[in-house]
This record gives structure tokens, C-alpha cells and sequence, in this order.
């Protein structure tokens, strides 16, 4: 079964999205003003990486839990994670960009898997390989197709306004769209996060369905 189809993934995103686009984007705005200050910039960091995670379980976002503490309390444990990642890609770089770029689709699950379910960062890595599996090329798809159309309006803007020479006005509609644009990406992680995190029922379990058409048998 394709866990992955266009059009639901699509329409699942703006809804993860959309539910929390103005906290999502007070949160991001928070992050860029306050990326400056060391230590706690660590935390809200791991805490942005976490959106995804959050938005999968349907919770609804507040802005301000970027600075909560306990995103920087395993922040040795994430720069593992992040040190362990960067030297593989660097590695894979070497050899060519397609090895680098199916390994950084390999894992791109592991740090909501490492906020999400506590794991380690060998863990993450390795349950991230292992839920991307099979799915890389759905997962490239999705978030090119997505760019795409966000690049492709955004550059529409840009030489409308540049032929009436309101290049400047142009420039701050491409800025209010890119904080909108956040929430959906962030929708998109998280669909394909929760799609790919869905536990399927075990074969010896009786689906639902099943179960409700015994019962108006037996009645």
C-alpha cells in the first residue's frame, strides 16, 4: 500500500498547516529574532525541529514553547545526531551527489524521531533509513513539488512588480508570503512523518469493518 499519495498528503499538509498558521508563524519569527543568543538558541532550534512531530499528533501549537527547557536538555545527544549526519553526507558528497542525496532522504525522519521518540542518534538514523524505505522518491516529489510552486509564485510577484517599478513592494509581498509558506512546509514534514510513523494493524487483529458486520449478523 501506498502510504504516500499525492493528492491526501497534499491536503493533509494544509490542514496540519493551516490549523496553526499564525502560531507557526509567531514561533518562526521568534526564532529568527532571538537565533542570536547563545544556549537558548540550541533549545528553540530543537524545538523548531520538533514542529513536525507536534503537528502529526494534532496538537495546537503556542508559539512560545520554542523556549521551554526541556528542548535543550538532551542537546549533547542532538549534536551527536547532527555531527553523525553532516560527516556522512560530507563522506558521501565525495563519492557523488546522488549517494549524499538519498542518504540526506534516508534521514530525514531522524531528528522527529530523536524530539519525537526519545530515541538515540544512532537510533534515529537507523529507524529513519528504515521508514524512508521505499519511499524516497515519493518524499523528493512531494517536497520539490511544493518548492516549486512556491518558488514559481513567488517569482510571478517578483516581475509583475518589477514591471511597474515596485520592486520594493514586490520584495515585501515575497517576505509575508515565505512566513505563510512555513506553516505548509512544515504540514508537509509532518504528513509525511505521520503517514510513514503509522503503525499497521497486525495481521491476526480483525479489522473494524469486519467486526461491525459480525455483530448485525449475529443480531
Amino acid at each position: 500500500m501506498n502510504k504516500l499519495p499525492f493528492k491526501e498528503t497534499f491536503s493533509e499538509a494544509f490542514q496540519l498547516g493551516g490549523k496553526n498558521i499564525l502560531s507557526l508563524i509567531a514561533a518562526t519569527v521568534m526564532y529568527v529574532l532571538t537565533i542570536w543568543i547563545p544556549y537558548l538558541n540550541i533549545g528553540t532550534t530543537i524545538a523548531m525541529e520538533s514542529i513536525p512531530a507536534l503537528l502529526a499528533k494534532g496538537e495546537v501549537i503556542d508559539p512560545f514553547f520554542i523556549f521551554e527547557s526541556k528542548y535543550r536538555r538532551n542537546m549533547g545527544e542532538f549534536f551527536i545526531l547532527i555531527g553523525l549526519e553532516s560527516l556522512v553526507l560530507f563522506v558521501a558528497l565525495l563519492l557523488g551527489i546522488i549517494p549524499a542525496f538519498v542518504m540526506s532522504i534516508a534521514w530525514s525522519l531522524a531528528i522527529l524521531l530523536f524530539v519525537d521518540k526519545d530515541l538515540k542518534a544512532m537510533d534515529a538514523l537507523r529507524k529513519s533509513n528504515e521508514l524512508t524505505y521505499g519511499y524516497k522518491w515519493r518524499i523528493f516529489g512531494l517536497t520539490f513539488i511544493f518548492a516549486f510552486c512556491f518558488e514559481f509564485i513567488c517569482s510571478l510577484i517578483g516581475l509583475i512588480f518589477k514591471s511597474i517599478d515596485m520592486t520594493w513592494a514586490g520584495g515585501c509581498i515575497v517576505v509575508i508570503l515565505a512566513l505563510c509558506f512555513v506553516p505548509f512546509g512544515l504540514g508537509l514534514d509532518a504528513a509525511i512523518y505521520r503517514r510513514l510513523t503509522e503503525e499497521k494493524p497486525a495481521d491476526n487483529e480483525p479489522d473494524a469493518e469486519v467486526i461491525v458486520e459480525e455483530v448485525i449478523v449475529e443480531e
